[in-house]
């Protein structure tokens, strides 16, 4: 994140994410701020299937937005992730 971009940034992932549940109505999606380095998010959320996570990122909708986000980035790491365990 560019230093003094934090609150950009928080908009431009909730543009994000209401674009992502026009086209998935089912999406949740949570950002994360690293209250130690306050330049640092993370944000995370379930989906169905590998399949749909390949469609979304490929979609028109998640490329126009993450350009958007990534001007406002010093660093842009996607993953996928399983869960390996949970509680509660």
């Amino acid at each position: 994140m560019k230093p003094g971009r934090e609150n950009d940034f928080v908009q431009a992932w909730r543009d994000l994410a209401r674009k992502t549940q026009e086209d998935y109505p089912a999406a949740k999606g949570v950002l994360m701020h690293d209250r130690d380095v306050p330049n640092r998010f993370i944000s995370t959320g379930p989906w169905e299937s590998l399949e749909q996570i390949e469609q979304w990122r490929g979609s028109e909708n998640f490329q126009h937005n993450l350009q958007a986000i990534k001007e406002l980035l010093e660093h842009f790491e996607p993953h996928t992730l399983d869960e390996a365990a949970t509680i509660g």
